[in-house]
């Protein structure tokens, strides 16, 4: 029987010890490439899930505020039409708006300070008193409106924040 000599004895030792090694560095590599590959499709999943609740509340919102607003537009175009009714040629004929109060409401309108009053501000500036009443009447439908468009947005982000936080179910 021959022996095998102790440095070939070593070599072949350390030869079967870096085979086990890599070995168990390609079993364990690919152990935790499968790990993370289902972990990458679960938060994909996730992610789908979470998007599409956020598409549903989209829709759900927009949905809302398309009928909001279309009520608000109603509302704001029958009142604008009735000022004749309520603001007769009568009342155009007996009151006069002076430019100083036309300035006032501008600058109101544009949320800025009025100039300073003059005494040509007493005079007549023309407009009808049915005139302020329309634009008065179309100034609050568009603080309506975006009174409408704001509700509708903090409803939005809540339903978005919300959408994230509910649990997806798991397969």
């Amino acid at each position: 029987m021959s022996v095998i000599p102790w440095p070939y004895r070593l070599l072949a030792l350390a030869a079967l010890g870096v085979a086990l090694v890599g070995f168990g560095w390609i079993k364990g590599a690919s152990h935790v490439q499968a790990q993370w590959d289902a972990a990458i499709q679960q938060q994909t999943l996730q992610v789908a899930a979470v998007r599409e609740r956020q598409a549903q509340a989209t829709v759900k919102v927009v949905t809302e505020y398309v009928d909001r607003i279309r009520v608000v537009r109603e509302k704001g175009d029958t009142i604008i039409k009735e000022v004749p009714v309520y603001v007769p040629v009568q009342a155009d004929a007996s009151c006069a708006i002076n430019r100083g109060f036309v300035r006032l409401h501008d600058a109101a309108a544009a949320g800025e300070l009025p100039e300073p009053a003059r005494d040509v501000d007493a005079a007549a500036a023309g407009i009808a008193l049915s005139t302020v009443a329309g634009t008065v009447a179309a100034n609050y439908q568009t603080c309506h409106e975006t009174a409408e468009q704001l509700r509708a947005l903090q409803g939005w982000v809540r339903e978005m924040g919300a959408a994230k936080q509910t649990p997806s179910p798991t397969p």
